[in-house]
């Protein structure tokens, strides 16, 4: 009898703890939950950093304006319900490879707009079939860029305030990415015609060292010779050494 208490005691405290890891809302965050699926909302609350504690049954997440700037690797690892995710309007300047990873494949939505972003890496949206907003961040256009939008799933109600702050050509910044790139433009190949001529000046600088010093190695050794036939002229010599140090004049 007093094992079956101790056990019953045990599994009540197991369950009431896995409860309270599911259901415990974030501090600072309002929870509450509707039509079984749970909204946390965390906006406006001068966070800097993507809550660690965010319950794992969360289907709606709300961190818009804040002061987030970092989204590392893995940030939303055990989310798996989530479905839509609002980071908009924070100080967001990097978003690691993998801070995805375990929320893509059932993420429906994913706003960053207004934010700091210049660039992200390709791998950063892996699998993610979510509708994107990406407005209102001053994008750097060349070719990484490209190929990450190529695989993405763009908000069509913000895709044209999608812009480039700067560019690979000059011409390209202060216009819609969408524009530019379905004008036929290739940003790669841009990428790609610089890469080229850097790579031709760092050749010819080299090209250039290797000329300046065999020029030098002649000019030094004809230097060391000349001292060294004026040196043997000065020593006292046979008729035979005149005769041999003659021929050397004459063949320098």
């Amino acid at each position: 009898m007093g094992v079956k208490l101790l056990n019953s005691i045990a599994g009540a405290v197991l369950l009431a703890f896995s409860v309270s890891t599911v259901s415990t809302c974030p501090r600072y965050c309002h929870c509450s939950e509707r039509n079984g699926l749970k909204t946390v909302q965390c906006s406006s609350r001068e966070l800097e950093k993507i809550p660690d504690d965010i319950p794992e049954d969360t289907a709606f997440l709300q961190l818009a304006s804040n002061r987030i700037s970092h989204i590392p690797s893995q940030a939303f690892k055990g989310l798996r319900r989530l479905q839509e995710l609002d980071v908009s309007n924070n100080a967001i300047e990097v978003v690691e490879e993998g801070a995805f990873q375990g929320i893509s494949e059932g993420l429906r939505a994913l706003d960053l707009s207004n934010n700091l972003l210049r660039g992200v890496p390709r791998e950063t949206f892996a699998r993610v079939h979510a509708k994107i907003s990406l407005a209102g961040n001053p994008w750097h256009c060349e070719c990484a860029l490209q190929e990450v939008l190529r695989e993405l799933q763009l908000d069509p109600d913000t895709v044209n305030q999608v812009s480039c702050q700067t560019a690979v050509r000059e011409e390209f910044a202060g216009k819609p990415v969408i524009q530019v790139l379905d004008s036929g433009v290739n940003l790669c190949s841009f990428q790609r015609k610089t890469t080229d001529v850097a790579m031709f000046i760092t050749m010819f600088g080299w090209f250039a060292m290797v000329i300046a010093y065999v020029v030098y190695y002649v000019r030094q050794n004809r230097e060391d010779a000349r001292r060294h036939l004026e040196y043997l002229k000065a020593l006292p010599n046979s008729p035979r050494d005149s005769k041999d140090s003659d021929t050397i004049s004459t063949v320098l």
